[in-house]
């Protein structure tokens, strides 16, 4: 095996991982979260052996959330309702989750490291075209949701999947406006190319991020993604009080796990594009590639592979923050009724997205002849 072959595996496992840690974490604090909002404490009693009470640690749910639960959900039976198609059934929340996987790929986490002779790029697959591998591998995710409802052989799973595919399909158009309005404005379709061009700063102080160029967009992706995670306000295809459970009604144990995994793993995918797209990705304000610039002419020197950890650590910073207004948001709006979704998507987002794209072109076409 090349050196190249062993990093680019080593990137693999490393984003795998991390996306998969963060899920569970994100699951925690939606836990813990909504039971602060509500005035209850939530999960906090499984233990290990009772080592955590003997100790007299505080219990804040965690090992419910990262041991018990998962053990108990992948040790249940696989139920499979007669009439059921059982091949596509047991295939459908797989291909939920595999392209939102597939996506982090391009995830830029920070900029070049350095060791040896060797210039290793923080971005696991660097596609020049990664924007539209995004918005590529986001619109297949809707098969695993509509497989998953039509091999239930349920009428509730049924119509849970037709509403998932009619708001996945609508809110996709949405965001793919914000996403081509932040591409009008970079210039490219490189996501690490984006977050360079994020570096420095104006005025001495001001971060050159791109949500002071684009706010639109950055308004518009955030509905667009949170409708495309299928969460509250936005969880019309899992509406519990009409459709039982939605498209994954017939599915329990792992299965279940699964497509729950997939609703937490798009929420942090849409963490990844709007700290990519308008956070400045892996940039610090004032840290360049050999250290700290500050304001006046000081300067804090440090070695690369400490810039490099401190980029990397900003990102994923930044995405388990805005993971968690995601969070926030689903705990606190109340659920929109169908054609209010529709309206919002079509009447809303659609002619927005449509008149701040020709508006960035404008803006973009004379700034360049100037």
């Amino acid at each position: 095996m090349t050196i190249e072959l062993l990093i680019g595996a080593i990137k693999a496992i490393v984003i795998v991982v991390l996306v998969l840690g963060l899920t569970t974490m994100m699951l925690w604090f939606e836990r813990k979260g909504s039971a602060l909002i509500q005035d209850r404490i939530g999960a906090n009693r499984a233990d290990i052996f009772g080592i955590g009470k003997r100790l007299g640690l505080p219990n804040f749910g965690f090992i419910n959330t990262v041991l018990a639960d998962p053990i108990k959900m992948f040790t249940k039976e696989d139920f499979v309702p007669d009439g059921a198609d059982r091949a596509l059934h047991a295939l459908a929340p797989f291909l939920a989750l595999f392209p939102v996987i597939i996506t982090f790929a391009v995830a830029p986490m920070g900029d070049i490291l350095r060791v040896g002779r060797y210039n290793i790029d923080l971005q696991p697959a660097n596609l020049n075209v990664a924007a539209l591998y995004v918005l590529a591998t986001i619109g297949i995710g809707v098969y695993g949701i509509a497989l998953g409802g039509w091999a239930s052989n349920n009428r509730w799973a049924m119509l849970g999947a037709i509403r998932a595919s009619a708001q996945m399909i609508s809110y996709e158009i949405a965001m793919g406006l914000a996403i081509i309005a932040v591409v009008v404005t970079y210039g490219t379709l490189d996501l690490q190319a984006m977050c360079r061009i994020q570096g420095g700063v104006w005025f001495g102080w001001l971060p050159r991020w791109g949500i002071l160029l684009q706010p639109v967009s950055f308004v518009m992706l955030l509905i667009a993604g949170m409708a495309e995670s299928k969460r509250v306000p936005f969880d019309l295809p899992e509406g519990e009080s009409e459709l039982v459970a939605g498209y994954f009604t017939e599915y329990s144990g792992g299965k279940q796990a699964v497509f729950m995994m997939t609703d937490f793993a798009e929420v942090l995918l849409v963490a990844v594009l709007i700290t990519t797209f308008f956070f400045g990705g892996w940039q610090v304000p004032w840290l360049y590639r050999d250290g700290f610039h500050f304001p006046g002419g000081a300067h804090l020197l440090m070695p690369n592979l400490i810039v490099a950890l401190l980029e990397f650590v900003a990102f994923w910073v930044k995405v388990v923050i805005f993971s968690c207004f995601q969070i926030l948001i689903r705990w606190t709006l109340p659920r929109l009724r169908y054609d209010q979704l529709m309206r919002l998507g079509w009447k809303g987002l659609v002619p927005l997205g449509l008149i701040n794209l020709v508006v960035t072109a404008f803006v973009v076409v004379v700034a360049g002849d100037k």
